[in-house]
């Protein structure tokens, strides 16, 4: 019989490694949802119109297994910062940031369509950068990590070096909050704990 796995809505690296550090198996379905923004709308409402669009897409095709979506942004003084195109917006960004507390929100849902369940949560963190001297940011900007990255670092990564502290979920700056995720998980049914791990429920 074949061992139950649910669908990450997401071709994110770094949320694939946060679930398998977990010992969860799953299967990779990017959605084709477009992350756009819309005037007027909050940082947490786009968060969780995502997340919920991106798995009512994959869930759409995949109707009998549980999917986890997610999208994240990172925002200062109420604006949202993308992943930097060049290394001109990437310095600017970093610019911006420095010597500044900023907030990384994430929204995820989880459904499963075939049994009419799911839930969404939006988790935020407060996160301070150190002040960053021009060499320091150019060099960072050098290393070439910004540039996949909302608001142009990875905490995970070479970017370590200049946060400060955080206040509230480190894997959520990551990209997926994990002990909401997995609270919410339970909650819904979708997985049991036991000695050998955790378990998948169709």
């Amino acid at each position: 019989m074949m061992k139950k796995r649910f669908v990450l809505a997401s071709r994110s690296p770094r949320r694939s490694e946060l679930l398998k550090q977990l010992g969860f198996d799953f299967d990779t379905v990017p959605s084709r949802v477009e992350e756009n923004r819309i005037q007027k709308e909050t940082p947490r409402e786009q968060v969780i119109r995502l997340a919920e669009a991106k798995a009512l897409d994959v869930g759409s095709q995949h109707p009998d297994r549980w999917i986890i979506a997610a999208d994240t942004v990172v925002y200062i003084d109420g604006s949202i910062l993308g992943k930097p195109k060049n290394a001109e917006e990437a310095f600017d960004m970093l610019n911006r940031l420095s010597g500044q507390e900023h907030f990384v929100l994430s929204g995820f849902s989880v459904h499963h369509f075939g049994k009419e369940k799911g839930a969404h949560q939006a988790v935020q963190t407060a996160v301070k950068v150190k002040p960053l001297t021009p060499v320091e940011m150019k060099w960072y900007v050098n290393t070439g990590e910004p540039f996949d990255k909302a608001g142009g670092y990875a905490i995970q990564g070479i970017g370590s070096f200049m946060i400060e502290s955080i206040c509230g979920s480190y894997t959520n700056v990551v990209g997926l909050p994990l002990c909401e995720l997995i609270q919410t998980l339970g909650r819904l049914g979708a997985i049991t704990l036991s000695e050998a791990g955790f378990q998948i429920r169709g």
